[in-house]
């Protein structure tokens, strides 16, 4: 059984270490952005400066064009590769790497050019992935990711791709490895593909039996409010998630600390909890093939009630990564759930004018920090509003022996008053509009609607 398998730049590997193969370790990278211009906005290029020393990488220089068209051959123009080139002399770069995705013909030209490895965008983020996952749920979907990254770019990258014949030494007769070898052969790139897909349908196997685990836990979570943390990676979901829920997650500032969905209960109130769960951050231009890989991980933002989007005020790219996160949420599905903005590390913000201008665009947004606990009485009040929904003035009849009943009002509405007849009870109380249908569950005799 052939072992090693080539990847799309010619480099050959093991197929069972194929996520390593990304990895940047203590490279001196050089950082390259180009900008078209009819995007009309630059980059500064901090995010990817964030993304590199994520992956490891000490960034040595920066490079920005614009850019009238893309390239097709070297996507920035054999002239400034040629500038790039000298720059990564200059600084004694061992990478180039780019805020934008390439095509492999794009990565192998700039490779014999600037004499460096080059590396772009969704391979950074797929390696960076790979070096978090601790879980074996997380490791599986990240080597799926990759896999499916690195499937459709086996073609015409390195000079091997040649007809394979049968084992043996060649002879002028063409008797290649005796009787029965003989023929025009195999071609590596169909043994490469054909090696590549077995392994990304194990894998598909693997992580459906994990889906279909997922959901029978969150079918067994019927009843119960559900509520979902989302937003741009290192927002603070996971200091959050500890600071009202004493779950003590693991908290790092560091891009994707955290891969793995954990839940915990929430207590709102006295006699209301709901559940609240922690999910992968998000960030720019995420990779698709990572969007749909961890589907069993982002499964939580999915079936959750409520979703609380939290955004990192205190950087300067905080709206540009609220509509980077809504962008994933309509990618799997979440457009359309009921979001509440939660601004994070309020006590650090520099930039009062962007605060108040995101207030402006969002008036409905909760001011927190999660770090030193500010505002979470707010936070808590909002999504106990959310929780009940409209409130609803009902008069509920049931038997004086149904308990079921009296806990529930007592529990998650206001009593307003109790007449007890023989055998039965009328209460009148107020009940959010979403506990309704939990109410009509315990079958009481009659639910009238006083008031809307």
């Amino acid at each position: 059984m052939v072992k090693y398998i080539v990847d799309c730049f010619g480099r050959s590997f093991e197929l069972e270490k194929l996520r390593q193969t990304l990895r940047v370790r203590k490279e001196r990278a050089t950082l390259v952005a180009a900008v078209l211009r009819r995007q009309g906005q630059g980059n500064d290029l901090a995010e990817l400066t964030a993304l590199a020393e994520s992956a490891g990488a000490i960034v040595v220089d920066r490079f920005v064009q614009k850019l009238r068209s893309v390239n097709p051959s070297t996507y920035i123009g054999k002239g400034k590769a040629q500038q790039l080139k000298e720059r990564v002399r200059l600084f004694g770069a061992e990478a180039v790497i780019f805020d934008n995705d390439l095509s492999p013909g794009q990565i192998r030209e700039l490779e014999k050019i600037v004499e460096a490895k080059v590396l772009d965008r969704s391979e950074l983020v797929l390696d960076i992935f790979a070096t978090r996952a601790k879980t074996k749920q997380a490791k599986l979907q990240v080597e799926l990711a990759q896999l499916e990254y690195t499937y459709p770019r086996l073609t015409r990258m390195w000079s091997h791709l040649d007809s394979v014949a049968g084992a043996g030494g060649g002879t002028d007769a063409g008797t290649v490895g005796g009787i029965g070898t003989r023929g025009p052969g195999e071609q590596q790139l169909e043994i490469d593909r054909r090696l590549v897909n077995k392994r990304i349908t194990d894998l598909k196997r693997e992580l459906s039996a994990i889906d279909k685990r997922k959901v029978r836990e969150i079918d067994g979570r019927k009843g119960l409010f559900k509520i979902c943390l989302v937003g741009y990676t290192n927002a603070g979901k996971s200091t959050l998630l500890n600071s009202l829920t004493n779950a003590q997650a693991r908290v790092e500032d560091r891009l994707f600390a955290t891969l793995d969905t954990r839940t915990k209960r929430w207590n709102l109130t006295a006699g209301t909890d709901v559940l609240l769960s922690d999910t992968v951050g998000f960030v720019r231009n995420l990779p698709h093939q990572l969007v749909a890989s961890f589907k069993a991980t982002l499964e939580e933002a999915i079936n959750a009630d409520l979703l609380l989007h939290i955004v990192d005020v205190s950087g300067q790219q905080a709206l540009q990564q609220i509509d980077s996160v809504n962008k994933v949420l309509g990618e799997i599905g979440c457009a359309q759930k009921s979001i509440l903005q939660v601004f994070n590390k309020i006590d650090i913000v520099s930039n009062v004018g962007q605060l108040e201008m995101l207030q402006t665009l969002c008036p409905d947004a909760v001011c927190i920090s999660a770090k030193i606990g500010s505002g979470l009485g707010e936070l808590t009040e909002a999504v106990l509003s959310r929780y009940k929904g409209d409130e609803l003035i009902l008069r509920v009849t049931t038997a004086q022996s149904n308990g079921k009943v009296q806990s529930f009002l007592r529990a998650y509405g206001t009593v307003i008053k109790e007449h007890y007849l023989d055998g039965s009870v009328l209460i009148d109380a107020r009940l959010g509009q979403k506990q309704l249908e939990s109410l009509k569950r315990l079958s009481p005799r009659d639910i009238e609607i006083i008031q809307n």
